[in-house]
């Protein structure tokens, strides 16, 4: 078998374990199915997984495209990895990882052009209630184990499972695309009413009445806390980082560079605020009303502002540009109060749906507005819209290039894009450069934190604490990003891990050609390249710069 069948292979596989995924990309194949969440479905999804990890790895001594090789390797052996953490056992949150905050928040997404793709859409209706039974069956054997959830993060998924189960059938978001045929239009409002509200009131029954009370409470919030809680954690770190770094080792990367920072905020606190003490420079930060929104509508008006400048300077600094504009939409109100400040979601490979920027508008006036731009050059431009929408035009290479899921690399790069941004000028003022700062101490902090939480046996406050006195997010800011690290254990260590290493190869590469480095060619080449660990990515590098 050739390197790109063996790709395309692995891809299958993972499309067929997450259907979803599939169609939020626009492949066709998958639109009519859930995922299987079972004991044995994960069983036979690992032994395929570690077969083609093997036969990938003959590959690269074969010297058959040793880069896509390595690259199905990794993705291969990140499926094991996935598979041998259990997180559907005890991830029960209101964030978009929860099984059931996955399908209210994906559902509702997906285009609904034609016949085919409605009548898929409606078996995946039908698929619900045996979904969701599936799920609770692990839920109750993490139980039996002592793999058990948080307990605060179960009464947020309660929640809002609850405000969605409030809403009238006929505003439900499932309904929101339209049909035209009205007979499959009845039926859909038929199966929501009749079939998928029901079964997520019986998984809200099953959460209360079942998984509860075994929650976690927030002093032991971390995955130290369950059985095998350090062989969990660090299948998730290499997943999310594809290193294999410790978690002291980047417990200490985030002191550091958190530490470094200090010599930033002295500098831009004098100029802003006439003060060179940090903790100063986040109390003005966060008590001036002037750097708070007035509303939604005001939030979403800078993202587009911000947005719209990066476009303009782009081609000064990628000579391959994105084929389509990135949209700028608020998060839905249901799902808000669980979600991040802000994400985006890439757009499907048959054009349907656009890639969009989502900026949460929930609570605005309790929202730092100084981290406005740094956040829209970070998800849209030029962050994860080049980085996701470039990679799925790469039709030369497989699609496995194009689609993998590579934490490390994806957030990495928008990491990097945020300290980019200032390179092109792009900052409209000092109190924005404090944002780019901020979102450094973020992301330092994130490797603190999260290793903190899953390797050292944190506390829920002790995190707030640091995030609290270490980066000047407001409150409801630190809160939600502490919650997401709880429930979503590894993914925050690939942000600062990813941008330091292109940082790296980068300032490697810049070494070695001297005058004959062009920014614009090194972007292409890493945006060019499909989505790649970062022990690759090095290697593809430094191949370029000789």
């Amino acid at each position: 078998m050739t390197t790109p069948a063996l790709a395309d292979e692995l891809l299958e596989l993972q499309f067929n374990a997450e259907p979803l995924g599939a169609t939020l990309l626009g492949l066709p194949g998958h639109d009519h199915e859930l995922a299987d969440p079972s004991e044995a479905a994960a069983a036979e999804l690992r032994a395929a997984a570690l077969a083609i990890a093997e036969r990938a790895d003959a590959l690269v001594e074969a010297g058959d495209d040793p880069i896509t090789a390595k690259v199905v390797a990794q993705q291969a052996r990140a499926v094991v990895d996935r598979v041998d953490a259990r997180v559907v056992e005890y991830t029960i949150t209101d964030l978009f990882v929860g099984p059931a905050s996955a399908l209210l928040t994906y559902l509702p997404m997906l285009p609904l052009p034609d016949t085919a793709r409605v009548e898929g859409f409606l078996a995946r209706l039908r698929a619900v209630p045996g979904h969701l039974a599936a799920v609770a069956e692990r839920h109750r054997a993490g139980v039996a184990a002592g793999r058990v959830p948080v307990r605060r993060l179960v009464d947020a998924a309660v929640a809002h499972l609850d405000r969605c189960l409030a809403v009238e059938v006929e505003s439900d978001p499932l309904l929101a695309q339209p049909i035209e045929d009205t007979g499959l239009a009845a039926e859909r409002v038929r199966l929501v009413a009749e079939v998928v509200r029901p079964a997520l009131a019986a998984y809200r029954r099953v959460l209360v009445d079942e998984i509860a009370e075994h929650g976690r409470p927030d002093e032991r919030p971390g995955l130290c806390a369950l059985p095998g809680g350090a062989e969990l954690y660090a299948a998730l770190s290499r997943v999310h980082t594809t290193t294999s770094l410790t978690p002291d080792e980047l417990h200490r990367t985030g002191l550091d560079v958190i530490a470094g920072l200090r010599a930033e905020y002295a500098e831009l606190g004098s100029r802003v605020f006439g003060t060179t003490d940090q903790a100063e420079v986040f109390r003005r930060l966060g008590e001036d009303p002037d750097l708070r929104w007035r509303d939604g509508e005001e939030m979403l008006a800078a993202a587009r502002a911000a947005v719209a400048r990066a476009e303009e300077a782009a081609p000064r600094w990628f000579g391959r540009l994105p084929g389509q504009r990135c949209q700028v939409r608020a998060v839905p109100e249901a799902e808000a109060p669980g979600a991040p400040f802000a994400y985006y979601l890439q757009p499907s490979l048959d054009g349907l749906r656009p890639g969009v920027y989502f900026a949460n508008t929930d609570r605005p006036t309790e929202r730092q507005r100084f981290t406005a731009e740094v956040t829209a050059f970070h998800e849209a431009v030029p962050g994860h819209h080049f980085q996701q929408t470039i990679a799925i035009e790469l039709s030369e290479l497989p699609l496995l290039r194009r689609l993998a899921d590579v934490n490390a690399y994806i957030e990495g790069w928008g990491l990097y894009t945020e300290r980019l941004a200032e390179e092109m000028g792009l900052y409209s003022d000092d109190v924005a450069r404090l944002g780019m700062v901020a979102m450094d101490s973020m992301r330092a902090g994130r490797l603190v934190v999260d290793t903190g939480l899953h390797a050292k046996g944190w506390s829920r406050a002790q995190a707030i604490a640091y995030l609290r006195e270490n980066t000047p997010l407001s409150t409801v800011e630190v809160e939600n990003e502490v919650d997401r690290y709880i429930a979503y254990p590894g993914q925050a260590l690939s942000y600062m891990v990813g941008r330091l290493e292109i940082q790296r190869v980068r300032a490697a590469a810049e070494a070695r050609l001297g005058d004959r480095f062009d920014i614009r060619a090194f972007h292409d080449l890493v945006l060019g390249s499909g989505q790649l660990p970062l022990t690759v990515l090095d290697e593809v590098v430094s191949a370029w710069a000789g």
